[in-house]
């Protein structure tokens, strides 16, 4: 084995993080490994390969189809990456997770409660595309389900997802949008579901429409608007003759 492969396979098993995660009933407890963001984990046999660039994701590499994904395919004209070392390091971990769960002596991590917080990308004006944010904070094991609600109906379209994105106490993060037209016949929850929680967490969010004035409101308004009117123009007219008055010729005249 060449000497750099196998120092990276020894920073990789000594940096590995395993967790025991999952439900009180679980039968067998399901195990999460993480080396920086990339992550794999024995629930469902998955893992995620993504690459931060001042704490925001770059790209992400499909392990299903061998791609490489960025999230702006600008990016892509300007460097490249080969998915196949990706499906390395998802191998590399699942190989240190398989003989570190096998230590009698390891200690289950806990599981964190996740926060949400919903809000707009844009000032929201009805009728106008815009795009709805969840960002969901505080998660560990990154295994976690987030849905969108329209008036309590489930809702698919216009949906997309980040990976997780790692937070410097070795929790993750993670948003997912919603694209849609505000109105105010519609309200709209994220929903969170994760083993940390009790039960699912719905973050409401709502338009704020002012509400319309009532006849008696406008018709107030209106009286204020005319009287402030009618005041202006009687001062005005006022200020003019007086200034017209002191600005005429003097009656007593001058020594002759």
């Amino acid at each position: 084995m060449p000497l750099s492969r196998a120092l990276i396979l020894g920073v990789l098993a000594l940096t590995t993080v395993l967790s025991r995660c999952g439900g009180e009933d679980d039968i067998e407890a399901d195990h999460v490994g993480n080396y920086g963001i990339n992550v794999y984990q024995s629930y469902g046999s998955s893992g995620q390969y993504t690459h931060q660039f001042d704490g925001d994701e770059e790209f992400y590499v499909d392990l299903g189809k061998k791609e490489t994904v960025w999230k702006l395919p600008e990016f892509a004209q300007l460097r490249s990456f080969d998915p196949q070392l990706a499906l390395q390091n998802m191998a590399i971990l699942k190989y240190n997770l398989e003989l570190l769960t096998k230590r009698p002596n390891s200690t289950p991590a806990a599981n964190k409660a996740p926060e949400a917080t919903v809000f707009p990308k844009s000032p929201v004006l009805l009728g106008q595309p815009n795009t709805l944010i969840c960002f969901v904070d505080n998660i560990f094991p990154p295994v976690i389900n987030i849905t969108w609600l329209r008036n309590s109906e489930s809702v698919t379209e216009g949906v997309y997802e980040t990976s997780f994105l790692s937070n410097p106490d070795h929790s993750f993060h993670k948003m997912s949008y919603l694209t849609f037209i505000p109105s105010d016949d519609d309200v709209y929850d994220c929903k969170v579901e994760h083993w940390g929680l009790d039960e699912p967490v719905l973050k409401h969010w709502e338009p704020e429409v002012p509400a319309p004035m009532s006849e008696l409101t406008e018709t107030v308004v209106c009286a204020l608007g005319l009287s402030v009117g009618l005041v202006g123009i009687v001062v005005g007219t006022i200020l003019l003759i007086k200034g017209l008055q002191s600005g005429g010729p003097s009656r007593h005249p001058g020594p002759l």
